[in-house]
């Protein structure tokens, strides 16, 4: 790892699930965007014989990654459509000859029937299946070709199984077990937070001014902002550029090749932002993304964590900002009606968008929102827009009294609109089936409307009150907290209203800066400069993205530090020995040279 990688230490959960996959134990494994899912692979390819074999869902991800491997000395190949047809032939001649340690491909190429006799006369030791939420037909990125996935390991006699996600809820994963593997795994869930990323969520006043206003804190970096359709991504792209930004679109209608063309500017070069729809980023692995913007509403919780989380991979600071009103709202719920879903996948997907909805209106740190949607606590994190700023409370405890009780004398067994009706009194055919019209709270709330009911339950859900079960019919069961509002032993506080105040400019920076190290100084800023204009005049004589030569994490330790020789380099970050061989005396004649020029 140090050798290699340049790594001092493991990033927490690595160590766990590399031992268990060299214990022979196949592995699903669940960890956060940049907590360093790959290196649970690639570092067991490295310690024992034979071949691992990566499941990657795009050409682009595969690419970048064989790159990175390549410029550590690895022996890592890829076999897919956009390589010239010689490069594969000599791919599948290395593996023959077992002379790759790593080789991509995605699920398609993998099932095709000659790769399958390919790898069945090689001894494959690993299977390791990236972005493995794309089983799930729950999932947002559901990808038919993964399904054929289980039978490929089967016909791999002896190879072991490691499948990877950073978006997998309870239901994600039961699908993700029951597809591809034959036996339990050993499960790895480590947790949802990415602690180094600002969250902040606005309802829409003036969209165009509120990203601009957030942009303008985020000059000269690289960030994504997502928008609802292909229409707005060209528009907002030109707007973007009139006003400075180099920006470019990316949506699924664009010509391929302008397409690539804008990923690769966006991978290879510093500074670029990308306005596009969710066609864009599944597998981006670029890890200085310093922000993600929402122009409109994302799709669902889990769509909203994945896209965020492209942002910040290298662990240093990072923005995001939501834009999301009322039209937002009525389209999604639009288009899942008038999709060709089942009705139990309806049914789920408005649970799902119900929870985005409580998130945005959260009344409290939202962090703790979106981790108590995966199932996790936390107490209040100190970035995002709700723990900066804070947000006026109203004493609630009362009516969230009366919801509660109203789910418990039901038995815990029923979603919203039927609490609700009971409620305000409604005798529907299903309150007077279950004689729900003769409970003490039938029609205690009739003060009130349904939509500020449901408000109050999208708050006591964020609050942790009331726990959502998708699966079960989105029934609403109370957690501890729940019960002890209900017992009247601590009080319930909600927005009275879903508008946060405006931002300052100070709040701002604060949101988008915290947590991070102490800032550089003018000197090392100086130098910064140099080295990544150096980084880049590389990365483009070796037509690879700047991040493969070296991370801004590494170019950030080395103008702090300074080092002057080689031994001192190789203590740096992300510094092993085939890139010290490679570039140490270059960024060492770059450090001295810059000094030089700041000590006249």
């Amino acid at each position: 790892m140090r050798a290699v990688f340049g790594l001092r230490d493991f990033r927490p959960g690595q160590e766990a699930v590399i031992a268990a996959l060299l214990a022979g134990e196949d592995v699903l494994a669940v960890m956060p965007t940049g907590s360093g899912k790959s290196l649970c692979y690639q570092l067991p390819a490295l310690l024992e014989e034979g071949l691992t074999v990566v499941v990657s869902p795009l050409i682009a991800l595969m690419r970048d990654q064989v790159a990175q491997l390549q410029a550590l000395g690895i022996a890592a190949a890829s076999l897919n459509s956009a390589n010239a047809p010689e490069v594969n032939r000599r791919t599948v001649d290395a593996v023959r000859n077992g002379r790759l340690a790593l080789l991509y491909a995605a699920p398609e190429r993998l099932l095709q029937r000659e790769t399958v006799a390919l790898l069945r006369a090689t001894r494959v030791r690993l299977l390791a299946i990236d972005e493995a939420h794309c089983i799930s037909q729950w999932g947002h990125d559901f990808r038919p070709d993964y399904l054929g996935l289980g039978g490929l390991r089967k016909s791999l006699d002896g190879a072991r199984l490691i499948a990877l996600t950073a978006t997998a809820d309870a239901a994600t994963r039961r699908e993700i077990e029951s597809k591809l593997f034959t036996h339990p795994p050993r499960v790895f869930v480590r947790g949802f937070d990415r602690p180094n990323i600002g969250l902040a969520m606005q309802p829409k006043r003036n969209a165009a001014r509120q990203l601009l206003t957030f942009l303008d804190g985020q000059a000269g970096q690289s960030g994504i902002v997502y928008c609802a359709s292909r229409k707005r991504t060209e528009a907002l792209a030109e707007a973007l550029t009139a006003k400075g930004f180099r920006t470019v679109p990316y949506h699924a209608g664009m010509e391929k090749a302008a397409r690539d063309a804008n990923q690769d500017l966006f991978l290879r070069e510093d500074g670029v932002v990308v306005a596009a729809t969710v066609a864009f980023g599944m597998g981006i692995d670029k890890p200085d993304v310093r922000f993600v913007c929402h122009a409109d509403m994302p799709q669902t919780i889990e769509s909203y964590y994945q896209e965020i989380g492209r942002a910040g991979r290298d662990g240093l600071p990072a923005a995001t900002l939501t834009l999301y009103g009322l039209d937002d709202m009525r389209l999604r719920r639009m288009q899942i009606e008038e999709g060709e879903s089942t009705a139990e996948k309806k049914r789920i997907e408005h649970q799902r968008l119900n929870a985005l909805i409580a998130l945005c209106e959260a009344p409290r740190c939202r962090r703790q929102t979106l981790l108590a949607y995966f199932g996790e606590q936390s107490g209040a994190c100190g970035n995002c827009d709700l723990c900066i700023e804070g947000v006026a409370l109203v004493d609630a405890t009362v009516e969230a009294q009366k919801l509660l009780s109203a789910a418990v004398r039901t038995g815990e067994r029923f979603g919203t609109e039927h609490l609700i009706a009971i409620l305000r009194g409604e005798r529907s055919e299903r309150v007077l089936r279950f004689g729900h019209d003769r409970l003490p709270t039938f029609g205690v709330g009739a003060e009130h409307g349904k939509a500020a009911w449901r408000g109050v339950l999208r708050q006591l859900h964020a609050a942790g009150c009331l726990a959502l079960e998708i699966e079960n019919y989105g029934r609403w069961a109370l957690t501890e907290q729940g019960r002890a509002v209900l017992r009247g032993e601590r009080r319930f506080e909600m927005r009275p209203d879903t508008t946060p105040p405006r931002r300052s400019g100070r709040a701002r920076r604060t949101a988008a800066d915290a947590p991070q190290d102490a800032p550089l100084s003018a000197g090392d800023d100086t130098l910064l400069a140099a080295l990544k204009a150096l980084r880049l005049r590389l990365a483009a004589e070796e037509n690879v993205p700047a991040y493969v030569v070296f991370p801004d994490r590494t170019l950030i330790e080395l103008a702090r530090v300074r080092p002057q020789t080689r031994q001192d380099m190789q203590a740096i970050h992300g510094v092993g020995a085939v890139k010290l061989a490679k570039y140490g005396d270059t960024f060492l004649a770059a450090i001295a040279a810059t000094g030089a020029c700041a000590g006249k």
